[in-house]
């Protein structure tokens, strides 16, 4: 049996920045505090919703050991570690620096849209790159390709360190499939917001959520709820966040959450080139409902 320690609220941690563009430590100090205050049960650090490819080498690695030290071994650290070049993953995996930090998430190589089993491949060689706990992330709309639940079971069973999927392809059908050919221990986790009230229902353990940013307290009552066979709660909190689901995102990620921080105080509205900033428009209709929601 697989050892999955990342089940229930993970957060996909963004990354503030200051006035003039360089990392904003002290507002990161805030953000992470307060997700650990309310509910948060573990991060996930340099991964897209981190805008980790604008960061310099030099950067990720200063919020790698800022974070890691600020948790404490609070709740576990997951780090973002994947890229569409096979042997620069492995030896980044071989060769770099990952003291305090607790899982892996792995995203689906990118742009090169290799086959499924290029894609069994890809996953096994990084799997044997690192004793660390591994994550999938399947996210197609990224990426330009889908794992397929097959290849997703086929890795669960190739590879013990291959603890679990985010699974972000939208298809509760292929979630599902994946539930029910999966090994003792492999854990689904959502990696899209909107569907993780349904597919918590289907058996899935968690999710790496981008609102939990902001909103860490409700969302992880919802699961905690769910978890508990609370279904009907849990739905009336899901349909609450229906409306802001579809903000966050209108405008890319993470424009939409860092928005959403900015109108709680926490960060300031910045990203980095290529993103930029959500439309007024959109931080309008955020802002009511977050008057409305009383949060």
């Amino acid at each position: 049996m697989k050892n999955n320690i990342f089940r229930g609220l993970g957060i996909a941690l963004i990354t503030p920045f200051t006035e003039d563009g360089a990392v904003d430590f002290v507002a990161l100090k805030n953000v992470v505090e307060y997700q650990l205050e309310n509910g948060a049960d573990f991060l996930c650090i340099l991964a897209t919703t981190g805008e980790t490819p604008c960061l310099s080498k030099q950067e990720r690695l200063a919020i790698q050991h800022f974070v890691v030290k600020l948790v404490n071994g609070k709740v576990p650290i997951v780090v973002g570690c994947g890229g569409n070049n096979t042997a620069a993953v492995c030896e980044e995996l071989q060769n770099g620096d990952f003291e305090g930090i607790d899982g892996i998430l792995s995203v689906c190589p990118y742009y090169n849209k290799p086959s499924q089993e290029g894609l069994f491949q890809h996953f096994k060689a990084i799997a044997g790159s690192t004793r660390l706990p591994v994550i999938l992330y399947n996210v197609p709309g990224r990426t330009g390709i889908n794992l397929k639940a097959e290849t997703t079971v086929r890795l669960a069973n190739a590879c013990e360190n291959i603890v679990a999927i985010k699974e972000a392809s939208g298809s509760l059908e292929q979630v599902d499939e994946i539930l029910k050919n999966k090994p003792e221990g492999f854990a689904v986790l959502s990696g899209d917001d909107s569907l993780t009230y349904p597919m918590i229902a289907c058996g899935a353990e968690g999710v790496i959520s981008v609102i939990g940013n902001a909103l860490p307290k409700e969302f992880s009552r919802m699961i905690r709820l769910e978890q508990r066979g609370e279904f009907e709660a849990a739905v009336k909190i899901h349909h609450k966040f229906t409306d802001l689901y579809n903000l966050l995102f209108v405008d890319g990620n993470p424009a939409g959450v860092k928005a959403l921080l900015h109108e709680m105080g926490f960060i300031k509205n910045i990203l980095r080139l290529p993103l930029v900033p959500t439309r007024v428009a959109t931080v309008q209709k955020m802002s009511q409902i977050l008057k409305e929601l009383k949060l």
